[in-house]
């Protein structure tokens, strides 16, 4: 069985990242913006050995590695007795209506709105003008940490988190990942108002199982809209110049402008990504969305709690088909880290033709000559998919070598890489 995971976009319609602006149908993004410098210090979690609150209790999923602490506040956020009529109300329902009320009964808390205003220069006479934005938010612990996209909070001068139950703090931005679409900022706001997610495990996810999307588009506080995972392991562009997001999960659930940093549930209630885009001609649902993975997201938002920023290789792999054997490296950046070391994969040429006195340039796909390798490990470790693989590489810096191994004709070879 094949799966192919692209891990570079090429495509006609536009990539609309879905934090709304106020007055506008979207913020569209052209693939030029820059990272944000912040001057904010590293946000160490009191008592915290790492971020999520609660360890999931679920024996038939496995749980990442983010808690050994149970917290006490944890558990169901639907008080008892409302919890009494819930539940009473529930019987009356079919089995298929039964998992989605209960499931936003006990999750939606965890979802906030978070507002921005960001303060642009005009080119004239010294004014400024101020754009007011919007988008959505995850509650990550009881100390306040929320999570949402880079892009939400991107070159912003103030933010705003509001709560459930309409209460809204001033939010310090404690760190940005602009690769992966992903930022952190803190509340001070009191325990019992806060009601963190549970996170999944999106490396046993499958394409058609059932999903649901809780944000605020439109401004429209905690709406849920259900959808099934199209596919899995998309690329899409970053808000980092010339980066992608990879390993994404496609949804068909409707999200739109204001569902940026929203959280995408499982059948259980376990978070499993985070909304962040959608492809559309018009900046509005087409059916096609997408969200960055959880465990993708944890790696991530571990680093930026501990660093206060993430320093990553490239290992110049663009996309790759996942088979039974191991990875085929579709795509390669010609001259990047993997072409240097000599793994046979695909590149794009650009090829120059004349026709009637003009010349035109198309690329041009290039296969690898003796075949293409397939990657089967690194630095020893068994990758089978797409995610493991970026999770591997990624785990190392620029400037330190990693071990590819490969299957090439029939035989397992070890090639050394070099990170950029």
């Amino acid at each position: 069985m094949m799966r192919k995971q692209r891990l570079s976009r090429f495509g006609v319609v536009a990539l609309s990242f879905c934090g709304a602006l106020l007055g506008c149908a979207a913020f569209w993004f052209s693939g030029s913006s820059s990272l944000a410098q912040s001057g904010n210090a590293p946000y160490y979690a009191q008592n915290d050995s790492s971020f999520i609150a609660a360890p999931l209790s679920e024996p038939d999923i496995p749980a990442l590695p983010i808690s050994t602490q149970q917290n006490a506040q944890s558990g169901s956020v639907v008080p008892p007795a409302a919890l009494d009529d819930l539940n009473s109300r529930l019987a009356a329902l079919t089995p298929e209506e039964r998992t989605p009320v209960a499931l936003y009964a006990k999750r939606n808390k965890s979802i906030v709105n978070v507002s921005t205003v960001a303060v642009r220069s005009l080119p004239f006479f010294g004014q400024t003008e101020k754009s007011e934005g919007t988008g959505s938010g995850i509650v990550l612990n009881k100390s306040g940490v929320i999570l949402t996209n880079f892009h939400v909070v991107e070159n912003v001068s103030e933010m705003e988190v509001t709560l459930f139950n309409g209460e809204t703090y001033s939010a310090e931005l404690i760190g940005v990942d602009p690769n992966t679409d992903v930022a952190i900022v803190k509340i001070n706001a009191p325990e019992e108002s806060l009601f963190p997610v549970e996170f999944g495990d999106s490396s046993d996810l499958l394409v058609g199982q059932t999903v649901y999307a809780i944000g605020n588009p439109f401004g429209l506080e905690r709406t849920m809209t259900k959808g099934i995972i199209s596919n899995l392991n998309r690329t899409i562009g970053s808000p980092q110049q010339f980066r992608q997001i990879k390993g994404v999960i496609q949804i068909d659930a409707a999200i739109n402008p204001g569902n940026s940093g929203g959280a995408l549930f499982d059948s259980r209630g376990l978070m499993i990504g985070m909304n962040t885009a959608i492809a559309s001609r018009i900046g509005e649902n087409t059916g096609v969305g997408f969200a960055v993975p959880v465990n993708t997201i944890h790696r991530i938002v571990s680093i930026l709690l501990k660093d206060g920023k993430v320093v990553r290789g490239d290992v110049g792999v663009v996309q790759v088909t996942e088979t039974e054997v191991g990875l085929i490296p579709r795509l390669i950046d010609e001259g990047g880290a993997a072409d240097q070391a000599g793994l046979r994969g695909g590149k794009i040429r650009v090829v120059e033709s004349r026709y009637n006195g003009a010349v035109y340039r198309s690329p041009t796909m290039l296969k690898p000559e003796g075949g293409f390798d397939i990657i089967t490990g690194v630095n020893g470790e068994t990758v089978k998919t797409g995610e493991e693989f970026i999770t591997a590489v990624e785990e190392h810096g620029p400037g330190e070598t990693i071990t590819l191994n490969v299957l090439r004709q029939g035989a397992q070879i070890n090639l050394p890489v070099v990170l950029k």
